[in-house]
This record gives C-alpha cells, sequence and structure tokens, in this order.
C-alpha cells in the first residue's frame, strides 16, 4: 500500500483528562464469518493507511495474530507505540476475583504490549456463552445484572489503572440504570462506554448522559453491522444503509451509503469502529472523516431517521425466568433483577 491518509485532516475526540484520539477506530470482530488471518492484515494494512485506534477483544479469538502484525508494523517504522489507541475487553467468565488480571495480561501477551490504552467490561454481567453459538443459547448459570457482583470487576480493573497495565478503563452494553447505580461507586471513572450506535438505533437518551458524564461514547456496529452473525438477526431489523436520508446523502455526495453513515457518526460526536477487511472499504471508512462533511440539514434528516432498532440484542446473556432480550437493556427504566 502506497497511499497514506494526512492525519492532520481527522477531528480528534478527548477523554476525560483531555488526552486527544482518534475520531475513527478499526474494529477487530470477525462476527464469525472472518478468520484471525484476515482480520490481522486488515490491521496491518489499516495502520499502514493511518488507522491508530484499534478495538480488540479477548472474545474475538485474534489477538495472537493482532499482536504479530502491531510488532512488524511497529519494527518497520511505520508507526511508535506511542501514536496507537489499543483496546481490549475482559470476557464475561473471567470477572470473578483475580480473573480480570489474569484475563488483562493474556491480552497483553497476546497482543505483544506493555500496556493497554483502554480495557473494557465487556459485558455488564458473568454471563457466558461459548463463541459462535446459536442464538437460542442459555447458559443455566446465568444471572441478572448485580451492582455488587458488577463493582467486584470494575475494582479489579481499577487495580490495573494501578499497576501501569492500562492506562483507561471503560464500560460496554450499559444501559442508564445501570451507571446510575455504578458511577457514583467508582474509584476511577470509565472513559468510554462502548454501545452500540448506527442511524437506526441512535440510544440519544444514553449518548446524551454519556456525554454528559465525561465519558466519550464508542459506537459499534456504525453500519448496522451487514456482516453480523445469524444469531444476531431478526425479521424487525431494519438495514441502515437503505434509510431514505442516509441514501439521499449517499447520492448527493457520490458515495456508498455506509459512508454516511460513518460521516453522521463522526460528526455526532461518537468514535465509531466499522470493521472491514478488505483495503478499499477500511481505507473508505478512515477518509470519510477526513473529507466532504455532512450538511446540517443532512444531519437533522438522518437524526429523524432513528428506529429504535437494536441489532445486538445479547439474548444469549438471558437467565431462566427472563420474558426475554429486553430485560437485558433495562426498557422500563429500571435495573432488571429478574
Amino acid at each position: 500500500m502506497s497511499e497514506t491518509l494526512d492525519r492532520s485532516l481527522l477531528p480528534v475526540r478527548k477523554l476525560y483528562t483531555g488526552e486527544e484520539i482518534p475520531c475513527v477506530g478499526l474494529g477487530t470482530f470477525g462476527s464469525d464469518k472472518y478468520g484471525a488471518e484476515q482480520v490481522s492484515q486488515a490491521v496491518y494494512g489499516a495502520i499502514r493507511y493511518g488507522y491508530r485506534l484499534i478495538d480488540c477483544a479477548a472474545v474475538y479469538q485474534n489477538e495472537d495474530s493482532i499482536g504479530e502484525v502491531l510488532q512488524r508494523v511497529m519494527q518497520e517504522g511505520a508507526v511508535e507505540r506511542k501514536e496507537l489507541f489499543v483496546t481490549s475487553k475482559v470476557w464475561n467468565d473471567m470477572h470473578g476475583e483475580g480473573k480480570v488480571l489474569e484475563s488483562c495480561r493474556k491480552s497483553l501477551q497476546d497482543l505483544r504490549l506493555d500496556y493497554l490504552d483502554l480495557y473494557f467490561v465487556h459485558w455488564p454481567f458473568p454471563n457466558y456463552h461459548a463463541p459462535g453459538c446459536s442464538g437460542d443459547s442459555r447458559n443455566p448459570d446465568s444471572r441478572p445484572f448485580s451492582v455488587e457482583e458488577f463493582m467486584a470487576t470494575w475494582r479489579q480493573c481499577e487495580e490495573l489503572v494501578d499497576k501501569g497495565l492500562v492506562r483507561y478503563i471503560g464500560m460496554s452494553n450499559m444501559t442508564i440504570p445501570k451507571l446510575e447505580a455504578v458511577l457514583p461507586l467508582c474509584r476511577i471513572q470509565p472513559a468510554a462506554l462502548e454501545m452500540e450506535l448506527h442511524p437506526s438505533f441512535q440510544q440519544k437518551e444514553l449518548f446524551a448522559y454519556a456525554r454528559e458524564h465525561n465519558i466519550l461514547p464508542i459506537g459499534y456496529c456504525p453500519i448496522g453491522s451487514p456482516s453480523r452473525p445469524e444469531r444476531d438477526r431478526t425479521e424487525e431489523d431494519v438495514a441502515d444503509t437503505e434509510l431514505p436520508a442516509v441514501l439521499a446523502a449517499a447520492e448527493a455526495h457520490g458515495v456508498h451509503p455506509a459512508i454516511i453513515c460513518l460521516k453522521w457518526a463522526v460528526q455526532r460526536g461518537q468514535v465509531p469502529i466499522p470493521f472491514s477487511v478488505k483495503e478499499n472499504q477500511y481505507i473508505s471508512n478512515l477518509k470519510s472523516a477526513a473529507e466532504d462533511p455532512l450538511t446540517e440539514e443532512e444531519m437533522k434528516a438522518i437524526e429523524a431517521e432513528d428506529k429504535n432498532c437494536r441489532l445486538i440484542k445479547g439474548q444469549v446473556f438471558l437467565w431462566e425466568g427472563a420474558k426475554g432480550w429486553e430485560d437485558l437493556w433495562d426498557v422500563e427504566g429500571v435495573i432488571t433483577t429478574c
């Protein structure tokens, strides 16, 4: 790859400390469709082009391959470690006492790094499912959210900061009721909240709540995750790239509708983390933030397309007695405890 992006053209986002981080990252979840080698090669090419934020997770089962290319791209002098912002996440089966440190050390070993820039609690409960399981899979040990259990996990994340293994910690897949319960108990506040965000699922209240508490929203599924696993698909799902306002903007700008979704995300103020193993796609994804912004009218039109269409429902994490996936997301405005 000979082309590289002039990074001075890219907007930045600020964490609560004032530190600036990239406005677009590269996701690395292969959606059960792409192998570790394909994902890691995309990471290599993306960094060579200009990506600096790489979003990883232990459960994606590809951190060791990504670690090889991180080491390679730094040895080649394409980037220094301090220029990268690498995230990872503790998976649900590693919430127990001492397990978070174990999980973090394994990610560091696999990624061949001395520290992580940001470490997330991937889901706010220890409900485990095997990678690649079907949508109707259930674990008999699953249980509702517990403030006490979550804070025990968060305390371990805070210790990672104390030990210098991670620079920031974050939460993921949370709700306002859960945040209201745990934020007052945090010694170290979350720097970011990873959440599903795309034009048909804008989570306006949660987005605003995070911003008001100096928590940076990082949005997964920013173009509606067309490659998501079958277990996460339902007949009611809305395709973001087929929304009228998105299509109208795509025609006006002469780009693919997916690029409009990313422009909207960046201009809204979240950090989208699109995933692609295709060079032309991950190049155009990052370039979208550096040129030809949407107009105010186009932003408003896309804002009006919100359909409250959650794609990643998380039903594999349900516990015995739960009525449905909605119980994971506290849709009644209170934490669901039964």
